[in-house]
């Protein structure tokens, strides 16, 4: 997992009274920070897309505009780093659960076992409260294509790779109200989560325009 010195480098660009105001860009699946003002609309964002969430709708990139959304990668049967990503979701739900500005979008990266009625069944289990966290399917590659390429959920490890390579990965990424990307975290490590919902405040803070 990279990390990125942000306090330092905002203080040296922006002066320290704005450090905890302004997040970096990202426009690589290097994750290198880009300070800006404003991402401007030829900025790297999400792509427009079209999945269907666990209540059996269509959710497309129009539902993210106007809210900050953390964006994660699962399976319901995985055995292994999904419980803890879907435990600290959890947390999340609860940290912001009568706060309208957030969503937490989870991705099946396994459709074809994961559909609709499965992930109902996975969001009750888990207590998914819907206005605020929605577990997505859709087609494989739209999902694959989506998390390599405009999310760069894999780092530069995964971009060039196809349907045929799983994804898996325990990585949140930090959307702001105009789909761009502004942070990655571990989302199983504690220490991270911490940093995430701090970067989440932070962006609620900000008053930018595209």
């Amino acid at each position: 997992m990279k990390k990125y010195l942000w306090l330092f480098w905002v203080c040296a660009f922006f002066g320290c009274n704005e450090a905890q105001k302004r997040l970096p860009y990202y426009d690589t699946p290097e994750f290198t920070p880009k300070w800006l003002a404003s991402a401007g609309k030829n900025f790297h964002k999400i792509r427009p897309f079209q999945l269907v969430h666990h209540q059996n709708q269509p959710f497309t990139e129009k539902d993210m505009e106007g809210k900050i959304c953390v964006v994660d990668f699962f399976f319901a049967t995985c055995p292994g780093i999904c419980p803890k990503m879907t435990k600290n979701m959890a947390l999340l739900q609860k940290e912001f659960l009568q706060d309208e500005d957030i969503l937490l979008l989870s991705h099946t990266v396994t459709p074809e076992k994961d559909n609709v009625a499965n992930l109902n069944a996975y969001a009750q289990e888990k207590k998914v409260v819907f206005n605020r966290w929605k577990l997505l399917t859709g087609e494989k590659k739209e999902i694959y294509d989506l998390g390599r390429k405009y999310y760069f959920v894999e780092e530069d490890e995964g971009i060039n790779k196809g349907t045929e390579t799983f994804l898996h990965t325990e990585n949140f990424v930090l959307i702001d109200k105009n789909r761009h990307i502004r942070g990655i975290y571990n989302g199983i490590e504690a220490h991270s989560l911490a940093d995430l919902i701090r970067d989440m405040r932070i962006l609620k803070s900000e008053r930018v325009k595209e």
